[in-house]
């Protein structure tokens, strides 16, 4: 069954590579196969398909869709651009900026789904070409969700699974990597796309000469669609001692705003179709297919090995934990690998290894930052891609890998030096 698994599962990803075939159905039947085969049965098989993640994605996006009607997107993209006097590569700056600090301080799924509509509303205005703003907001994403414990999946398990490592902890440990890779990735962006980040004086005039004001279509409905998004937000950052899961607050926000917003059939109907139902099926047939890996023990296999190598040095085991966790992450959800490599550390400390800090700092790092490495490294890239395609602009993953891989070496480089003169 291993190796059924495991040739099911890279045809599938071969599949989603080529892009001969949408994602979605390469995904789907690779689970279908799986299933189908006898890998898992479908209860085993919906126990894998995480609902929290599928949740926050569905809820926000409600929320994103309603909100979106309101004409905020709009006023958000004409403010940040006469802040930023409409100059492409300050424009670039800002909207990663804002996308690494709002990732690290909700979630970077949500995050790019607030950020996507007013990077496209701003691109429109200037003529621009939106492709290294949405890269640039992917690889921010993944990097500012890396500072702090509510920022990744990888953080929240880490954080759960290890009570001593706070929500200070992560801050103090994490927050001044992920600033200087933030800051350097930013350089590297603006120079790589130097020759697209041009527009025209006149379009940048217009842009300083229009009044965001006006941009605002419907008051009453922008007032209960903030009100909700702040209870909503504010539900994330409770989390710690309320328990509630991100996904129950994202739907609990998107349909207590359905009903004040009046909770007609046509609105609801609209806010559903604005749902992401391709990418929402993506996951679940991803999830599935992992699970099968799973269970067939592949991963496990994998963690356990690579921890036998090092012998149980610290120094060995930090290292080879952040590069293979940034290596397996860039091509498999994170969120599994971590889930295997969580009782793998705490046996270490069980066996006798006295520091294990800087092996959860290092899985943490190469878990968060490993997603950058191709499209479908983390669930924030699948979204921004998404959401592009739904507005006609195609990141391949051919195109993404090229600018995702390279950067995210460059940040596990600079994560290994940190680890290393830090801790080791």
């Amino acid at each position: 069954m291993e190796v059924f698994a495991a040739t099911v599962f890279v045809l599938m990803y071969a599949i989603i590579v080529s892009e001969k075939i949408h994602r979605t159905v390469a995904a789907m039947l690779g689970a279908i196969i799986m299933m189908l085969a006898g890998v898992l049965d479908i209860e085993t098989a919906l126990h894998h398909v995480d609902f929290n993640t599928l949740g926050l994605l569905t809820g926000m996006m409600i929320l994103v869709g309603i909100t979106s009607h309101t004409g905020l997107f709009d006023y958000v993209a004409i403010r940040a651009a006469k802040v930023a006097k409409a100059e492409p590569k300050k424009l670039l700056t800002y909207l990663a900026a804002i996308t690494a600090v709002f990732s690290a301080l909700l979630d970077n799924v949500t995050t790019v789904l607030l950020m996507v509509p007013v990077t496209f509303s701003i691109t429109r205005k200037l003529h621009l070409k939106p492709m290294p703003f949405l890269i640039t907001q992917i690889l921010a994403s993944n990097i500012g969700g890396t500072a702090t414990l509510i920022g990744d999946p990888p953080n929240i398990m880490i954080g759960s699974a290890v009570k001593e490592l706070t929500f200070m902890a992560f801050i103090e440990n994490l927050a001044p990597i992920a600033i200087l890779n933030m800051i350097i990735v930013i350089l590297i962006m603006e120079f790589a796309y130097k020759d697209s980040l041009k527009t025209k004086p006149e379009l940048q005039q217009e842009v300083m000469a229009m009044d965001e004001k006006k941009a605002l279509k419907d008051k009453n409905l922008l007032s209960r669609s903030l009100f909700v998004l702040g209870l909503t937000i504010l539900g994330f950052f409770t989390h710690s001692f309320t328990h509630i899961e991100s996904s129950l607050m994202a739907l609990a926000g998107a349909f207590l705003l359905l009903l004040l917003a009046g909770g007609s059939h046509h609105l609801t109907e609209t806010s559903l179709k604005s749902v992401e139902w391709a990418t929402i099926f993506f996951f679940i047939g991803l999830f599935i297919a992992v699970g099968g890996l799973i269970e067939t023990g592949i991963i496990s296999q994998l963690a356990q090995k690579a921890v036998e190598l090092t012998g149980g040095d610290v120094t060995a085991t930090s290292l080879l934990v952040l590069w293979l966790s940034a290596i397996v992450s860039s091509v498999l959800d994170n969120i599994p690998f971590v889930a295997t490599m969580i009782p793998l550390i705490q046996n270490m400390g069980a066996m006798g290894v006295s520091n294990l800090d800087p092996i959860w700092w290092s899985l943490a790092l190469g878990a968060c930052l490993g997603g950058n490495g191709t499209l479908v490294g983390a669930s924030a890239n699948l979204i921004v891609a998404g959401l592009a395609a739904e507005r006609g602009v195609k990141i391949t993953f051919v195109n993404y890998f090229k600018v995702g891989f390279p950067v995210m070496l460059l940040t596990i480089l600079l994560s290994t030096v940190y680890v290393y003169v830090r801790y080791l």
